[in-house]
């Protein structure tokens, strides 16, 4: 079976939010669907290992966030890849209380559900919601979909999410020749020169940060699976990805 074909199914990114009593948690989430307009329904995917899934259930509410193509790696980062359980993930995240669940305000807004059907499946519980507010914020850039996450951000789905796949299965290192290095986050620019005024997607640092690419070795995250490409990690290296330091990483090539 070539699990590949799921990569064309659309999906957006978001951030699905909730109680942990009274602290604030949540998880990224990609399986977001609207069932009806009226009453409006909404349908949201739910590891059963996140720890965001038993919250959801107590609580009985939940709030789903959308982040536009330009959300800060950082916050991807920390909501998909790290346990609320162990950590508070809105530590630094500027947020606000909408029928008193968790919404992230760096977002194109937010819908707030409350729960009125679960469906369990042998990994996930799909939570069934009905909207009780919703809200737009300030439209600063399209909505981010997976495969522009994937494709642009080359960010990795969390091992959580519905749409995962094991390494091997989901990025097979090319062999690095031509191109462009960004010398902070380690994105390649495939291309046989820089446009002017380009920046970088993934760090947002301008072109003279760029080297061409040579022949060099990977390392990837063992949280994420990011592929950072270079003689060597630089010194307080982070992943652009999921925010782990460098001794996270582990040469593949």
């Amino acid at each position: 079976m070539d699990t590949k074909i799921f990569r064309d199914l659309s999906y957006g990114v978001y951030i699905t939010t909730t109680l942990d009593g009274q602290r604030p948690t949540g998880c990224i989430t990609n399986s977001v669907m609207q069932i009806t307009s009226s009453p409006a329904t909404l349908a949201v995917s739910v590891n059963h290992d996140n720890f965001t899934n038993g919250c959801i259930a107590k609580t009985g509410k939940f709030a789903v966030s959308i982040l536009p193509e330009n959300t800060d790696p950082v916050l991807i980062g920390a909501f998909g890849f790290q346990s609320g359980k162990d950590k508070d993930k809105f530590a630094g995240v500027d947020y606000e209380l909408a029928e008193g669940i968790p919404v992230v305000k760096a977002s194109m807004g937010y819908m707030v559900c409350k729960v009125i059907s679960t469906m369990e499946t042998s990994t996930h519980t799909v939570f069934l919601g009905e909207v009780i507010a919703a809200e737009v914020y300030e439209r600063t850039a399209p909505a981010m979909t997976y495969a522009y996450y994937h494709a642009v951000l080359k960010g990795k789905s969390p091992k959580n999410a519905p749409t995962y796949q094991p390494p091997e299965e989901e990025s097979k290192p090319k062999a690095s020749s031509g191109g462009f290095v960004c010398q902070v986050c380690g994105y390649v620019y495939e291309g046989e020169d820089l446009p002017t005024g380009f920046t970088c997607p993934v760090c947002g640092v301008s072109r003279e940060n760029f080297k061409p690419r040579k022949p060099l070795s990977k390392f990837m995250c063992q949280v994420c699976g990011y592929v950072y490409e270079g003689e060597e990690l630089p010194a307080g290296f982070t992943c652009p990805v999921c925010g782990v330091g460098r001794e996270n990483f582990k040469q593949i090539s």
